[in-house]
């Protein structure tokens, strides 16, 4: 005997051998259509227009590794100038802030309650 799950009563049920190996309405299928390719067209170069497209410029690696292997005394996250110390210095500034909050907060909890 061959059976099925009932989808309304969540129950095994009798059904017909066609039916207990396609469950669920799935039929034997035939082969679907492989879907279009995604980039099967060549990317269109923007330059044309006047604008620049950042990727298609070259390999930049070979620059920055002369720039970050100069032995100047400087350390490696502020080698490219003013961006870079502005962002170790906001990090710097919100990791101590970060830890002066923690430390305010864990004294105040550690107050006893005033009725």
């Amino acid at each position: 005997m061959y059976y099925k799950l009932s989808g309304f009563t969540q129950k095994l049920t009798g059904s017909s051998p066609a039916v207990a190996y396609n469950p669920q309405g799935l039929q034997k299928g035939v082969p679907a259509e492989p879907p279009a390719m995604i980039f099967a067209t060549p990317p269109k170069v923007l330059s044309e227009e006047g604008f620049t497209v950042r990727h298609m410029e070259g390999n930049r690696v070979p620059d920055l590794q002369k720039l970050f292997q100069t032995p100047d005394g400087r350390p490696v996250h502020l080698k490219r100038g003013y961006p870079d110390r502005l962002l170790y210095r906001t990090t710097m500034a919100l990791t101590i802030g970060g830890v002066a909050y923690c430390l305010v907060a864990l004294y105040i909890a550690a107050q006893p309650k005033k009725n």
